[in-house]
C-alpha cells in the first residue's frame, strides 16, 4: 500500500475581494483518480481548489483557494508521501496587486498586469527523492506530444497525461500516457473514472510495484 497525494480542481487568484481568474476545472479527473487509487488499497489525500464534486469518503481532502495555497500544503505533505498525481489546474498568472476594494466601473476600460503563479507540480518533481514519483498533467491546444514531453522533462516528471481542452468540465477524457522519453505506455478515452482506472494501473505497475 502506498500514500498517494493528488492535487485536483482549479484555483483562484483574486483581482479584488470579489473578482478572480480562474479556469472552469472540475475536478472530476482528480475525483476518479482518487477512486482508482483507494480501490487499490493506497492511502489518498487530496489537495482541492474550489470545485463542486463530492470526493470518495475514503479520502482525505485538503481545500485551498490560490495557487500559491495548493503549493504550500502540497509541500507540507509530498514528503510524507511516496508519489503524487498533479490533476490540479491550477490558475497559472495572478495579478501584480490585489485591489483591497471592489473595483467600480467607470466607463473605460481597465488593464490588468500579470505574473506567472509558481507551478506546483515542477516544485514537488525538483524536489522529490529517488524513492518518490511524480505523475503530470498537460492540457494542451497545439504542438501536443512535443509541450507534454518538454513539460514532463522540466517538471522531472516519470509519467505524463496528455489531454486537451475538450476534457474542462467533461465528463469524458482522451488521454495518451507518456514517459519523459515520448513513448506512449497507454492510450484511452471513455469515462473520466474508467480512464483513472487504467491510468492508476499503469502506475500501479510501472512506478509503485515495478517488479512485481
Amino acid at each position: 500500500m502506498s500514500k498517494i497525494l493528488i492535487t485536483s480542481g482549479p484555483t483562484r487568484q483574486y483581482l479584488d475581494p470579489v473578482r478572480y481568474i480562474t479556469n472552469s476545472s472540475s475536478g472530476r479527473m482528480g475525483c476518479c483518480l482518487a477512486q482508482a487509487c483507494i480501490s487499490h488499497g493506497h492511502d489518498v489525500v487530496i489537495v482541492s481548489g474550489p470545485v463542486a464534486v463530492e470526493y470518495p469518503v475514503g479520502a482525505e481532502v485538503i481545500s485551498v483557494v490560490s495557487t500559491e495555497e495548493m503549493l504550500s500544503k502540497a509541500l507540507e505533505y509530498f514528503p510524507l508521501f511516496d508519489g503524487v498525481i498533479g490533476a490540479a489546474a491550477p490558475c497559472d498568472y495572478q495579478p501584480t496587486k490585489l485591489a483591497s476594494r471592489k473595483i467600480t466601473k467607470t466607463g473605460e476600460g481597465i488593464s490588468l498586469d500579470l505574473i506567472e503563479t509558481p507551478d506546483v507540480i515542477a516544485t514537488l518533481g525538483g524536489i522529490k527523492r529517488p524513492d518518490q514519483w511524480v505523475v503530470g498533467f498537460a492540457l494542451e491546444t497545439d504542438d501536443h506530444h512535443f509541450k507534454a514531453i518538454t513539460k514532463a522533462q522540466r517538471k522531472c516528471c516519470d509519467l505524463i497525461v496528455l489531454n486537451d481542452v475538450s476534457a474542462i468540465d467533461s465528463k469524458h477524457n482522451e488521454i495518451e500516457l507518456l514517459q519523459p522519453d515520448g513513448s506512449c505506455v497507454l492510450q484511452v478515452a471513455g469515462d473520466k473514472c474508467q480512464v483513472a482506472d487504467e491510468i492508476v494501473a499503469i502506475i500501479q505497475s510501472t512506478l509503485i510495484c515495478p517488479n512485481i
